[in-house]
């Protein structure tokens, strides 16, 4: 149902299987451990900002400024049209300032809250750039400073979370033309919560609008279907969208908890009044039929599909564009017949009324946790001649669709192609499954023979692990015996979305090459297999369903994964053709396991790329501290700088005045479930 960071467990067995388990099997082979203190000179550096080379920069005195004034940029492409920073120069790229918010927590502190991840991308609006920290603060800063201008706290309860972490992943903007610039809350800033609270804030003073809601704010969690009954559950980690003065918004549900999860319901609330205008649910129309239906559980039996990423807008056509994700319980769907036909889809809802125009799903009857994460990106492609409006969807599965953007016919077309069936009882696995004829931008599917090992004893080890598994290709379903995922449920692409460089014809994506094994559980033997998971298994009952599941990363006795490297990649895909056009290792977890990775390996990665008219991609993400910039037209890295963090956010960029400087922007947290350094930073860059 959510990105990793909703999986109770499930980024911790990865952390544990990338991290420890590489540094006992790495000196073992003869690796040389880095010098910590060299490496923490080298972040020292980067965050003094040290001199760089000047150079003669263009100044365009006629150029206007240039806003971020949403998550993911306008239509989430990620792209910005700036360029003042280029192939050419970004290597004298240096530290512009610094902003440390004071927001962070391992969660092992005396307040008994969770930890802290911080995955914000600030907003740039009418000179002042907004930030949302993980626990639901928001501070307005002098963009070229860094300097703070007001602060707002939403005061979350983080002791009664119940959480491994929280976050705030930014904030939605709206400007009310019918009042005057100086009368309050004419500019809006919205923070939608963890704790399920949608507050509305006067974009100059940071002071609550008091005529929204009940001063200020409004429960997210009142009128949702299961919400109140299981409001622990309940949260949003997404920012809201704004479409015509109604401020649009989604939900996080806890995975495999509950066969019967809260409702997935995206609504709609006045802005200015805080007034519910409309509401969505996505699995409204599904039919109440069951192997396992009876007097004492009526069907339809589930809940959830929730939208928890990203969202996209296009005010035109007057259409909000929403990821959805997979019906509770993940793994099983017995209680859940049919297509599920709006869960795991991109649709197009109507901004003014939440009326369905188009759904398009992406896996039909999910059973692997295959959620449609990523932000839909809006563009255009040539096709057929002609420039075709499309929402660019990329998956979990790794495959990538381009729909039409008033139908969300598949312009490149896709196909209905038949998958294995499920061999447990009551479960009724869907015959096809939808793929692509773009090319895949990660494996799918893993065999004995494509084992892999840094010996030979644990690539055999892997083969016959491979072999005693369920692995009959993608979308077998998961299985008493155990069932390889590969991709694995964290993806392919996750909530990072793509970056869309339209002059050049190109989406960029970062994605996760992980297999895991997800193995259902009889309500009996759930306890014992509790007992005796490892810390790097998470197991989960899925309270009224026959069975639970356990899920855990495929790996060898050595600690490494059983698919070979690279781990993580950045991929560029040509939207007019469809061919992948350069695919290169993204990242390292030298930083993690303290000795010198190849290259080669690659990291996976959470957050998303920056995509800029200059001729390149900006990405942090990975589990290593470095935020690197890479060539859009062939991938080859051209400059990196070390980071006090790592960084599981995605940056965005901006030019405060029209001779002034452009500025890229980063939150840099680190990730506690990574295991990675964790931090409070928010860093700005620009030339000298």
């Amino acid at each position: 149902m959510q990105h990793s960071m909703q999986h109770r467990g499930s980024r911790r067995f990865l952390c544990v299987a990338l991290t420890i388990s590489l540094f006992v099997v790495l000196i073992a082979a003869g690796w040389t451990q880095y010098s910590t203190a060299a490496k923490a000179s080298v972040s020292a550096v980067a965050l003094r900002g040290v001199a760089a080379p000047a150079l003669s920069r263009r100044h365009n005195t006629v150029a206007p400024r240039v806003d971020w004034t949403a998550n993911g940029s306008a239509g989430g492409t990620h792209y910005s049209a700036l360029d003042e920073i280029s192939r050419s120069n970004v290597d004298s790229l240096r530290v512009a300032w610094i902003f440390r918010t004071g927001d962070v927590s391992d969660g092992e502190g005396g307040d008994g809250g969770p930890a802290t991840a911080f995955e914000s991308t600030p907003l740039m609006l009418d000179g002042t750039l907004y930030l949302a920290t993980p626990s639901a603060r928001v501070v307005a800063l002098d963009p070229e400073l860094g300097t703070p201008r007001w602060t707002y706290d939403a005061h979350i309860d983080r002791v009664s979370l119940a959480h491994d972490e929280v976050t705030t992943r930014g904030l939605v903007a709206w400007v009310d033309s019918s009042r005057s610039e100086s009368t309050p809350c004419r500019t809006r800033l919205f923070l939608a919560t963890f704790d399920a609270r949608l507050i509305a804030l006067d974009g100059r003073s940071g002071a609550p609008c008091a005529d929204f809601g009940r001063a200020g704010t409004v429960n997210l969690r009142d009128g949702v279907r299961g919400a109140d009954r299981l409001a622990h559950e309940y949260h949003v980690t997404s920012p809201a969208v704004v479409v015509d003065g109604l401020v649009i918004v989604g939900s996080s549900i806890f995975d495999n908890l509950h066969a019967e999860a809260p409702s997935g319901a995206v609504r709609a609330f006045d802005a200015r009044t805080g007034a519910m205008r409309w509401t969505w649910e996505p699995l409204r129309d599904e039919p109440a039929s069951s192997a396992f239906a009876t007097k004492a559980t009526p069907l339809f039996r589930s809940g959830a599909a929730n939208a928890w990423g990203l969202f996209a807008v296009d005010a035109e056509r007057d259409l909000v564009f929403i990821p959805t994700g997979s019906p509770s319980p993940d793994h099983f769907g017995g209680l859940r017949p049919g297509s599920n036909a709006n869960a795991n889809s991109v649709v197009a809802l109507r901004g003014a009324t939440g009326q369905l125009v188009w759904s398009f799903q992406l896996v039909h009857h999910d059973l692997w946790d295959y959620d449609a994460a990523a932000q839909p990106a809006l563009t255009t492609v040539m096709h057929n001649g002609r420039a075709t409006a499309v929402v660019v969807q990329a998956s979990k599965t790794g495959d990538v669709f381009v729909l039409d953007r008033d139908t969300g016919v598949p312009v490149f077309p896709t196909q209905e192609r038949a998958v294995p069936r499920s061999d447990v009882a009551g479960e009724d696995a869907a015959l096809t499954q939808p793929f692509s004829t773009i090319s895949p931008v990660v494996p799918q599917g893993l065999r004995s023979s494509d084992a892999w090992g840094l010996t030979r004893f644990d690539r055999e080890w892997c083969e016959r692990r491979i072999r005693s598994l369920r692995s009959d290709g993608m979308f077998t379903p998961p299985s008493l015996r155990g069932t390889i995922e590969f991709p694995g449920f964290l993806g392919g692409v996750n909530w990072g979305g793509v970056g869309v460089d339209r002059p050049r014809g190109v989406a960029i994506m970062n994605t996760i090459r992980v297999a895991t094994v997800v193995t259902l559980l009889a309500p009996d033997s759930i306890a014992e297999d509790s007992r005796r998971a490892g810390g790097d298994a998470a197991v989960a009952r899925a309270e009224g369903a026959p069975y639970g599941s356990r899920r855990e990363l495929l790996r060898s006795p050595l600690g490494l994964p059983c698919n070979a490297p690279p781990w993580g990649t950045l991929v560029a895909v040509d939207l007019d053709d469809g061919h992948v056009r350069w695919d290169v290792p993204l990242g390292t977890m030298s930083d993690v396991a303290h000795l010198p990775l190849p290259r080669s390996w690659g990291s996976p990665s959470l957050g998303g790329p920056l995509v800029t008219a200059g001729g390149l991609v900006f990405i942090a993400a990975t589990m290593d501290r470095q935020l690197r910039a890479f060539d859009t037209e062939n991938g080859k890295v051209v400059w990196e700088t070390a980071l006090p963090a790592s960084a599981q956010a995605t940056p965005m960029t901006y030019r405060v005045r029209p001779d002034g400087r452009q500025f890229i922007v980063l939150a840099v947290g680190g990730h506690h479930l990574m295991h990675t350094t964790l931090g409070d930073y928010l860093i700005a860059y620009a030339l000298p």
